[in-house]
């Protein structure tokens, strides 16, 4: 009789060291990091890619190149440990009670005839974050919100307009600090009109740091576009670059600062107020 018949088999069948550790799976969630096992690279995973190859994964590393890498079983480390990577599970969706600036989601919204009071706004980026964050609000109280190009045009833009009753002015300005030119221009505006600001230099810096990924916002010397000074210290390419960074980067009010908050929300409740008398 063979060890093989007197064990009732292989005696090497099912030991322990022969058998192959099982490697775990990994839903390959934005914002992850992983290393790729072959290469080393190391990074952030911004999206999956679907090829004729097959499914790969883009990682982003530090300095914010990005390369894609397939999907393969146990292509990547987690601290070391191999693991493989899978898409994740498309969760279904559910409708939220709340909307983006944290009040009571108003479902089956029709449009409302637009009110003649206004906001305005310094330029597109601060137009863009409002609507992302308070479209919905805005939408339901029937509230346009308006691009004035910069701050030096409201004087004609209010001659033009003539505020009154039924008619209010809601101004969001940048940099609104005691002594600044921006304090200047918004005194003394009249009754049917309330300037609130920020103490940003732009609208960017009301977006919390650890929203998008840094630890502070750089200090930028004056005379510099603050903008391009911040792409250049950050690696961000361009400011178009920098940009869809900051607006991506912002799902609620919980990701700007209470600055801004506080003076958009003082500004809905103006503009939306009924008027006296």
């Amino acid at each position: 009789m063979s060890p093989r018949d007197i064990y009732g088999g292989d005696i090497y069948a099912g030991h322990a060291r022969t058998k192959k550790k099982a490697v775990p799976e990994l839903a390959a969630e934005r914002g992850g990091v992983v290393e790729d096992a072959a290469s080393g690279w190391c990074g952030a995973i911004v999206g999956i890619e679907k090829t004729h190859d097959g499914d790969f994964v883009r990682l982003e590393d530090a300095q914010g190149r990005t390369r894609l890498f397939a999907m393969r079983p146990a292509a990547f480390l987690v601290d070391g440990a191999p693991v493989t990577l899978v898409k994740p599970k498309i969760r279904p969706a559910s409708a939220p009670t709340r909307s983006a600036s944290g009040s009571t989601r108003v479902e089956g919204l029709r449009a409302r005839v637009a009110r003649g009071s206004r906001i305005w706004v310094e330029g597109v980026h601060d137009a863009a974050l409002v609507e992302r964050v308070w479209g919905h609000d805005l939408r339901v109280e029937g509230v346009v919100v308006e691009q004035l190009e910069g701050l030096d045009n409201l004087g004609a833009r209010l001659a033009e307009f003539e505020p009154g009753s039924g008619r209010r002015v809601g101004v969001l300005a940048d940099h609104l600090v005691t002594g600044s030119k921006e304090e200047h221009l918004t005194a003394n505006l009249g009754p049917h009109v309330m300037v609130t600001g920020h103490p940003y230099i732009d609208v960017w810096q009301a977006v919390k740091p650890k929203a998008v990924g840094i630890d502070a916002w750089p200090s930028i010397p004056r005379g510099q576009d603050w903008k391009t000074g911040v792409c250049r210290e950050l690696g961000w390419g361009t400011p178009q670059d920098g940009w869809r960074r900051v607006y991506n980067a912002v799902n609620s009010f919980r990701d700007l600062e209470s600055h801004l908050i506080g003076a958009v929300e003082r500004l809905v409740d103006f503009v939306t107020e009924p008027d006296e008398g």
